[in-house]
């Protein structure tokens, strides 16, 4: 018998919002941000919530404002 597969939680989802530029931060701020999605000031961008992306946020929490999105 196969076994059944639990219904996991569909992830949250966290909106981050740069707020800070990245000028005069080091180049790892610098390809944190790129690599968050992030090109411009003010741009938003909703990731699904992960341990690494929760390590990349604490890296440039200074440069962006994260709050997680009702659904």
């Amino acid at each position: 018998m196969a076994k059944a597969k639990a219904k996991t939680a569909e992830p949250k989802k966290l909106q981050i919002k740069y707020v800070k530029s990245s000028i005069g931060y080091s180049k790892n701020h610098k390809r944190t941000i790129e690599a968050l999605g992030l090109t411009r000031l003010n741009q938003v961008v909703v990731q699904k919530d992960t341990p690494s992306l929760r390590g990349m946020l604490l890296k440039v929490n200074h440069l962006v404002e994260v709050s997680e999105v009702e659904e």
